[in-house]
C-alpha cells in the first residue's frame, strides 16, 4: 500500500504536503487550475503590496487633477466613470475567481508598509474568501536611526493587528536576517502567528554597467538553498510544537520535500520548479516523494515528520556551530 500523503497546515486539511507558493502564475485562474490539477494541495497568491495600491491612487489623482488649476472648464471635462478598480479591488476579484475555480485552500498574501494598512487589507481579503492570510514581512531596514528592536517591534505589532482583525489562520513569512532568529520566531508566535514560512527570498538589485542603472534581477532557486530552511525548521520544531511550519526556497524534488518533512515541516512550498517546468513539476515532485516514502516503508508523511528535528536527531549540534568546523574540514578539492 502506498504511503498516505495527506498533511495539515494552519489547521487546513491538505491532500499532500506540496503547496504552490506565491508566484506570478498564481494570479491567473487557468494556471492555478493547472497547478492544482497537477497535485498542488494549496495555492498562495502573490502579495498585495500596499506601495502598489498607494502609487496607483496617487497616479490616478494626479491624472484627474491635471489642468484644474489653470483651466476652469477642466473641472467638467471628464465624464462620470462607472467604476475604477484599484490594485486592491483587482486582487480581491482574482481571489474570488480562484476560490470559485479550485477546490483547494487559497491563501492570500499581504505586504503592507504602514500601521493601520495591515488590518484594512487583511479584512478585505478574508471577506473575499481567503482560507488563510500569509503576512509577507518583506522590508529592508536601511534607516540608521531605527534600531533592531524598533524594526522587530513594528513587525510584531503588524502580526498582532492582523491576528486580532481576522478569523482565519495567519502565517508569517520571515527572512533569516534577525540577530536572534529563534527568539523572534517565538515572539512572532506570541504575537499571534499560527504558522511560520521559512524563508522569504530577497531579490537583490544589480548594476547595469552600460547604462549605470540599478536593475532588478530574478534568479530562480536551486535545491542547495533548502539547507537554510532545513536548519531552522529542525531547531524550531521542538520549540514550537503546535505551530505550523512551511519550508520554502529550494524545493525542487521529492527528496527535497522528504527532507523538509523529516526536520519537522508541515508543508513544502514550490515556486521556482513550477516557473521552470510548468505545473508538471508538481506531479514529478509528488511522484518522487511517494516513491521515496514507499521505498523506505513509511506509512504516511506524518510518520516521517520531525524524525530528524533538533530534538530527534542523534547529533543535534549538527544543526548548530559544531557543524561549521566539520564542513570546513570536509573540503577535499584542489588547492591552487
Amino acid at each position: 500500500m502506498s504511503a498516505d500523503l495527506r498533511s495539515r497546515y494552519l489547521g487546513l486539511e491538505l491532500t499532500s504536503p506540496v503547496v504552490a507558493s506565491a508566484s506570478p502564475l498564481n494570479e491567473h485562474v487557468d494556471s492555478v487550475k493547472a497547478v492544482v490539477d497537477a497535485g498542488a494541495a494549496a495555492v498562495v497568491m502573490p502579495s498585495l503590496f500596499e506601495e502598489e495600491v498607494v502609487a496607483e491612487q496617487l497616479g490616478l489623482h494626479d491624472a484627474l487633477a491635471a489642468g484644474t488649476d489653470h483651466v476652469s472648464e477642466a473641472l467638467d471635462y471628464f465624464p462620470d466613470l462607472p467604476e475604477l478598480l484599484t490594485v486592491a479591488d483587482r486582487y480581491v476579484r482574482t481571489l474570488e475567481a480562484l476560490k470559485a475555480a479550485v477546490d483547494v485552500p487559497v491563501l492570500a498574501s499581504l505586504n503592507a508598509a504602514h500601521a493601520g494598512s495591515w488590518e484594512r487589507y487583511a479584512t478585505r481579503l478574508v471577506d473575499a474568501g481567503a482560507d488563510a492570510i500569509e503576512l509577507n514581512l518583506y522590508s529592508v531596514a536601511a534607516d540608521p536611526m531605527r534600531s533592531a528592536a524598533d524594526v522587530e517591534a513594528e513587525k510584531l505589532a503588524a502580526i498582532a493587528t492582523v491576528r486580532a482583525a481576522v478569523r482565519v489562520p495567519v502565517a508569517v513569512k520571515l527572512s533569516p536576517f534577525f540577530s536572534s532568529f529563534a527568539h523572534f520566531a517565538h515572539e512572532a508566535v506570541d504575537a499571534g502567528a499560527d504558522g511560520l514560512v521559512l524563508f522569504n527570498r530577497f531579490y537583490q538589485p544589480d548594476i547595469e554597467l552600460d547604462t549605470m542603472e540599478v536593475v532588478p534581477r530574478v534568479d530562480l532557486s536551486s535545491s542547495v538553498e533548502l539547507r537554510l530552511p532545513l536548519r531552522w525548521i529542525a531547531i524550531l520544531r521542538p520549540l514550537l510544537p503546535s505551530v505550523s511550519l512551511a519550508a520554502t526556497t529550494g524545493v525542487h524534488t521529492g527528496h527535497d520535500v522528504a527532507k523538509a518533512l523529516a526536520v519537522g515541516a508541515d508543508v513544502a512550498m514550490v515556486t521556482s520548479a513550477i516557473l521552470r517546468e510548468g505545473p508538471g513539476a508538481v506531479t514529478r515532485i509528488l511522484a518522487g516523494l511517494q516513491h521515496w516514502l514507499d521505498e523506505h516503508d513509511y506509512d504516511s508523511v506524518g510518520q516521517l515528520r520531525g524524525s530528524m528535528s533538533y530534538a530527534a536527531t542523534d547529533d543535534p549540534t549538527a544543526f548548530e556551530r559544531a557543524n561549521y568546523r566539520r564542513v570546513l574540514h570536509s573540503w577535499s578539492g584542489p588547492v591552487t
